[in-house]
């Protein structure tokens, strides 16, 4: 079997294309969530807490000198981050408690029925057990 042929088995087998497409439909997500934090969330909770620009809160390390940038810890990027990872965490904790609702139990099988020497076997030891 040549390589090609092995690439595309391994390609087109059906769980490799969902976790593709899980992915590019994450990414996209991921985007939305982002922008839905960034545009519409932060916002209104910066004027809550008296008026503050979450991205423009930065700690400087070094000032900038000449055309070197200044060297700063941008703690508002990070709560933004942290915000839109629990957005992202809960939102796919709701679809994967979902899937799980709407998957059926699997019956029991049920108990393989026990053959008629093992039962005899059984009833003799019952038996010598009372004596």
């Amino acid at each position: 079997m040549s390589m090609l042929s092995e690439f595309k088995a391994f390609a087109m087998r059906g769980n490799v294309v969902d976790m593709a497409v899980g992915v590019v439909i994450g990414a996209a997500f991921g985007k939305i969530v982002t922008s839905f934090v960034n545009d519409l969330l932060m916002p209104p909770i910066g004027l809550l807490v008296g008026g503050v620009d979450f991205s423009a809160i930065k700690l400087t390390l070094k000032q900038a000198v000449g055309e070197t940038a200044a060297i700063t810890l941008n703690a508002g990027s990070f709560i933004q981050t942290i915000v839109d990872f629990t957005i992202i965490a809960f939102a796919i904790f709701l679809v994967v408690k979902a899937m799980n609702a709407a998957k059926k139990p699997e019956p029991a099988a049920p108990a393989p029925e026990v053959p008629a020497d093992v039962k005899l076997l059984t009833e003799i030891r019952d038996l010598l057990r009372a004596r």
